[in-house]
């Protein structure tokens, strides 16, 4: 049996209460990821093109920086990766996440909470950011995340 990780980012509880679920589901550790200066409100409101997750998401190139020293993941073989849309896409920080770590032959699953947006996007630009890693198709994952994740990778 390989070691899992569930590895998330989640800007308002949703996403961290499916990752915890999922966690429980597939025996896995959990491993939050958080952004050094942490979001307000103010800063979630896509409604407002000044706020900072619009201006973030409006740059590609943006790497929000996380909290913390990096952790060791040399012994996980399965990461799930979890995040909310935004913008059609998965939140900058995801990629700092990415970017961060060594993920060349690991297995990633990722999967993400969405109002409305599917995945299919945020699918792509993840296997454009991290291409050494073996990519399993991912869900949404609003309700029944355990019995989604039993089923992750099987593909």
């Amino acid at each position: 049996m390989t070691k899992k990780l569930v590895a998330y980012f989640s800007a308002t509880g949703t996403t961290a209460r499916a990752a915890e679920e999922i966690a429980s589901a597939v025996g896995a550790d959990r491993m939050e990821i958080v952004p050094a200066q942490p979001y307000t409100a103010a800063d979630l409101d896509w409604r407002n093109r000044a706020s900072r997750s619009s201006a973030e998401m409006n740059d590609p190139a943006c790497r929000p920086a996380m909290a913390g020293a990096p952790a060791d993941l040399a012994g996980y073989r399965t990461v799930f990766v979890g995040f909310p849309v935004w913008w059609g896409t998965e939140p900058r920080i995801v990629d700092t996440f990415l970017e961060r770590y060594d993920f060349a032959g690991k297995t990633l699953i990722p999967f993400a909470t969405s109002g409305g947006s599917g995945i299919a996007g945020a699918e792509r630009h993840l296997r454009e950011c991290c291409p050494g890693a073996v990519w399993k198709k991912g869900g949404i994952v609003n309700v029944g995340a355990a019995a989604w994740a039993k089923n992750a990778g099987k593909e």
